[in-house]
Formats: C-alpha cells, sequence, structure tokens
C-alpha cells in the first residue's frame, strides 16, 4: 500500500532538522565549569604555580643555598626580592620552594581523595558487615589528629622528607571524605537507575563506575581540594617549626629562617613577606576551585540572583539566594461605569428571557 505524500509531510515536516550538530547551548554547557569566573580564575592561579613547581630550580637566578656580599640587602635589580642575613636570593629560594609545596600537597591529596573514594563507596553501596566494619576504621581514623602524627613521625625519622610527610597526611586526611561519600552513596544506591542496572545484571563494578561514581565526582573533587589545602598548610607549618628537614627549600623553611633570624626586628620585610604572599595566592586560588566546583554543582549557588521568574501578569521577578519570592495576585481590572454595569444587568436578563 503505497503512503500518500502528503501524508510523509504531515509526520516529517519538510523543514526538519536533521543535523546532528550540538546547539551552541549544548556545547556551552560542557565548558560551564571553566566559564565560572572563579573557577577560571582560581584553575590560571594554580596552573602558574603547577608550572613554577616544574621549572622553578631551572629558572631561579642564584643558587637558593649559595652565599653572597649582600647581606639582608632590599629588593634590587639584582635580587628581586632581596637577601637573607647571608646574602642568599630570596627570589630564588620562593621558586624552588614551591616545587616542595606544591608536591606534598597533591601527593597528600591523592592519596587521601583515593582512600576515601574506595572505603566510603563500598561502605556505602555494600552494606550489612562490610559497611559496619568500615564504617568503624573510618570512625578510628577521624579522631585521629593528622599534625601531631606528622610532628612525631617527622621528628622521629631524621631523614623524613617530602614523601613521608605527603604519605602520612593522606594516609590519615581520608576519613572525613569517606563519610561523605558513604552517606551520598546510601541515597543513590536505592535510585531507579541503579535499582534498573542491576535488575538487568550490571555486575557491581559497572554498577559503581558508571551509575554511581559520575553523580559522586563534585564532592569527590571539593574534598581533594580541601585536603591539598590542609596538606600545604601542614607542611608549611612543620617547615616554620623547624620540625621537618631544612636542607630542602620550601615557603615554610624560609618562613623559619626570617623568624629564628628576627626579620621582623630588623625591619627586613622583603624576607618573610614573598613567602606569605605566595601562600596567601595559593590558598586563595584553592578556595576559588573549590567555590566554583560548589557553584557548578549547585543550581542556586550558580544562579547568584540572576535567575528570573515571569508572573502571568507580565512582571519579572529576580531570584535571589536565601529567599523565596512571593508572587502578588495579579491586579484588579478597572472598575465599570455605573451606567455600563445597569445596561449590562437588563441586557442579561434580556438575554434569559
Amino acid at each position: 500500500m503505497a503512503i500518500p505524500t502528503s501524508s510523509i509531510d504531515a509526520v516529517i515536516p519538510t523543514g526538519a532538522v536533521t543535523d546532528a550538530t550540538p546547539p551552541p547551548a549544548a556545547r556551552r554547557r560542557k565548558f560551564r565549569f571553566v566559564a565560572n569566573p572563579k573557577a577560571a580564575t582560581g584553575l590560571v592561579i594554580l596552573g602558574l604555580f603547577l608550572l613554577i613547581a616544574v621549572i622553578g630550580p631551572w629558572i631561579a637566578p642564584y643558587d637558593p643555598s649559595g652565599r653572597g656580599p649582600d647581606l639582608v640587602a632590599p629588593p634590587s635589580g639584582a635580587h628581586w626580592f632581596g637577601t637573607t642575613h647571608l646574602g642568599q636570593d630570596i627570589f630564588s629560594q620562593v621558586l624552588v620552594g614551591t616545587r616542595g609545596v606544591i608536591f606534598v600537597g597533591f601527593l597528600a591529596g591523592v592519596v587521601a581523595t583515593v582512600l576515601s573514594v574506595v572505603i566510603g563507596v563500598t561502605a556505602g553501596y555494600l552494606g550489612g558487615a562490610a559497611d559496619e566494619s568500615l564504617s568503624a576504621l573510618s570512625n578510628v581514623f577521624l579522631v585521629i589528629p593528622a599534625l601531631p602524627l606528622v610532628i612525631i613521625v617527622a621528628s622521629t625519622i631524621s631523614s623524613a622528607g617530602d614523601l613521608v610527610v605527603a604519605l602520612v597526611i593522606g594516609l590519615t586526611s581520608w576519613a572525613w571524605g569517606a563519610r561523605v561519600l558513604r552517606a551520598q552513596t546510601l541515597s543513590l544506591r536505592r535510585r531507579d537507575y541503579v535499582e534498573a542496572a542491576r535488575a538487568s545484571g550490571e555486575s557491581t563494578w559497572r554498577i559503581v563506575g558508571f551509575e554511581i561514581l559520575p553523580n559522586l565526582t563534585a564532592i569527590i573533587a571539593s574534598n581533594f581540594v580541601g585536603t591539598v589545602i590542609f596538606a600545604v598548610m601542614s607542611e608549611i607549618t612543620l617547615a616554620f617549626i623547624g620540625i621537618s628537614t631544612i636542607s630542602e627549600w620550601n615557603w615554610g623553611t624560609i618562613l623559619f629562617w626570617a623568624q629564628s633570624q628576627q626579620a621582623l626586628a630588623q625591619g627586613a620585610w622583603w624576607w618573610f613577606v614573598p613567602a606569605g604572599l605566595a601562600i596567601a595566592v595559593l590558598g586563595t586560588a584553592l578556595s576559588l576551585v573549590n567555590f566554583g566546583i560548589d557553584e557548578f554543582v549547585s543550581p542556586r549557588l550558580r544562579s547568584s540572583g540572576k535567575a528570573k521568574v515571569r508572573t502571568a501578569d507580565g512582571r519579572v521577578v529576580r531570584m535571589r539566594v536565601g529567599f523565596t519570592p512571593v508572587l502578588g495576585a495579579p491586579p484588579s481590572p478597572p472598575p465599570v461605569p455605573r451606567g455600563a454595569a445597569v445596561l449590562s444587568n437588563a441586557e442579561g436578563k434580556a438575554a434569559g428571557r
């Protein structure tokens, strides 16, 4: 039986779009996180620090431990950040010290994130005895103070370097992230799409890897950033109080020598200000990335008062974070003149008859 052309045209319009190219809005949605001003700024600053950590020892103009004739000299063309009491170039020390700080922060973040994902997601998805055992393990590590433990380990092991410090911080900082991931997994494992995947015969690891973990990406990234911030501050604190080895340069080592040599009393502000600013800028960059992740996950934070709602009468109401808009009743119609109302009633009675 032949189908008339008019019927085909009615079902499939002539002007139907068959191009598979995604619309511009769909393409922009993929880069929504990078388009966030906070996240973009934090990523640019963080990328600059990563670049300095890689090439810092190569581009340093002087040996950070090399002595020179200029003692406690202020910043100049020869020494951009000034010199120490031994004539050491502070700019070179800041460049070389970036590698140790970044290495400890990111290695500890990776170790803690991997442990929190494995233990938290496993406990939340399996449940039962496995959940009880892993939750008890998380509670034990949750009450272990990480920084005092690092101080004890670093003071006990004389050759404890950045690797040992990073591992100790990572092995003691995963419990809180595991608790958060366990709670989220408990909520996700009963969702309809997870139940459908389980009913269709999907393996446990495939369900966890393709159904649950993608919905936990933002939480995992936020936990990673928080662990990096804690590890960086712990490494700098250990170096500042003289616990870790002072033969390897990092920003905490610079502050340690500045404090021990009374740089503030001597008026040598250039001795501690550059390292302090580097710590503050790195912490700000990591915090901006964390804020960007929060806004990317939460539409309520992402709108930030920019979403608009159009009411029935055409008015536009701006949505604001923390406030629930209340749409008032539409304006009443204008009053009808008295004579017109009487005439309408008379016409109605006539129509009734």
